[in-house]
């Protein structure tokens, strides 16, 4: 009796599916026909081309290799929004097990495939340069890679921005006070609670670090009568926030400037606040980066750090493939023991230390309704491929604030005087 030959040459679900350690959770399919997974899975990824194939078998990092094929248009997501695929990507998260195989199983695989598809096609053209190339192009954190990292991200088209920040354009965790407040109550009240620590009063001096668009400035301007100037890399940025002090009529004590935070002449500030700029500007310039604010601080004057972090510091500071390409180039991250330490080591004696990293998650869930809800005037203006950049990298982010993969950390610190003066209360008073 003849035995049934073993199969050699696989379809691509049943490669997907030789790759799996349990039952796929959702379905996939190609466009050489084949399926695989529950057809009545909430969720299907379709293989759209020969290119998306491509994508997924010759990047050797996972989430770089499904990004670039998602970005690109060649892996299709069916059942939830471009623009929101949270559900989808807890789906993935959870159900998708993956194993390693035999090299025997490897090599059959590849020549079901082709081995042609190992060959990277040309990335799509939202992907910034590898970390060799760009070290290749000029040293990192120097004024002007650090000036083409940040314009890669935040110089994309600041009516893009306005449609999925909303009217507050802040691109930072906000706060949320009670559970039925709106993204735009939460963001000023993220403005408030940074006033409050930093005891601001009529009068007083602020320099905002990153200032972004310009909401913390025009916060401590037109709530508390600070004189408040901001800083940004990001052109678009600076001259939208111009736009918006002068039309708030607050050009009196408000000034945001297109300018390295490294070229601010300034000094003697009443108050500081870097509100999500630490993540951008290296691990190893944490001593160069408190020292510089330390020095342009008056005596008992104030320092809030406001920045994304890692959950332990077992974790890589780097971050991943995918972000590093799409959304954050150069972009590292600490855990907040790190931060405090170097906060300390410039001379600052810290204060309060607060994690608010399910804030984060619930402000990047806004965000995300706000690119669904204007997901063609988005289109129209930066095209389909960014906005599936943001769709996927704002979901993806939320879910890793709610699994503390991150977190988002306040660190409030103060320049001691001569005499180990702090300027504190005996209590908080924020």
């Amino acid at each position: 009796m003849s035995e049934t030959p073993t199969k050699t040459k696989l379809t691509i679900a049943e490669a997907f599916e030789r790759l799996m350690r349990e039952p796929l959770p959702l379905q996939i399919t190609a466009y050489d026909g084949s399926a695989a997974g529950p057809a009545d899975a909430p969720y299907r990824f379709h293989v759209a081309n020969e290119r998306g194939l491509n994508y997924l078998m010759s990047s050797p990092d996972p989430d770089l290799a499904l990004g670039r094929a998602y970005v690109a248009g060649d892996l299709q997501l069916f059942g939830a929004h471009p623009g929101d695929p949270y559900e989808a990507l807890v789906v993935l998260k959870h159900g998708i097990k993956l194993r390693r195989p035999s090299p025997s199983e490897l090599v059959m695989l590849v020549r079901s495939l082709g081995a042609s598809r190992l060959v990277p096609p040309p990335p799509p053209p939202q992907e910034a340069p590898s970390r060799v190339r760009r070290v290749l192009e000029g040293f990192r954190h120097s004024l002007g890679r650090d000036a083409e990292a940040i314009s890669h991200h935040y110089d994309v088209s600041n009516r893009f921005y306005e449609l999925v920040l909303g009217p507050s354009m802040t691109y930072t965790c906000a706060v949320f006070p009670h559970e039925g407040a709106t993204l735009e109550e939460a963001q000023a009240a993220k403005y408030d609670l940074v006033a409050r620590k930093l005891d601001l009063k009529p009068g007083q001096r602020l320099l905002d670090l990153g200032c972004g668009w310009g909401g913390m400035v025009r916060h401590a301007a037109k709530e508390y009568g600070v004189k408040a100037l901001g800083v940004t890399l990001s052109r678009q940025q600076a001259e939208w926030a111009q736009e918006e002090i002068k039309r708030q009529r607050l050009d009196d004590l408000a000034e945001v400037r297109h300018l390295d935070y490294r070229l601010v002449k300034e000094t003697g500030f009443d108050a500081i606040s870097s509100i999500g700029l630490t993540e951008h500007i290296g691990v190893r310039n944490y001593p160069s980066y408190f020292s510089f604010i330390e020095g342009k601080l008056k005596p008992e004057g104030r320092l809030l750090n406001h920045c994304i972090t890692r959950a332990n510091n077992r974790q890589s500071t780097r971050t991943g493939e995918f972000i590093d390409r799409y959304v954050f180039p150069d972009g590292e991250l600490a855990a907040p023991g790190r931060l405090v330490s170097a906060v300390h080591d410039a001379g600052f004696e810290v204060h309060d230390v607060e994690n608010i990293r399910f804030h984060y998650a619930r402000t990047l869930a806004g965000w995300c309704a706000n690119l669904v809800e204007h997901w063609d005037e988005c289109v129209a203006e930066v095209g389909e491929n960014t906005c599936r950049v943001w769709g996927l990298y704002m979901a993806g982010s939320r879910l890793a604030f709610e699994r503390n993969e991150i977190q988002l950390h306040h660190i409030l610190a103060a320049k001691l005087g001569a005499d180990g003066s702090n300027g504190f209360p005996l209590r908080p008073t924020w």
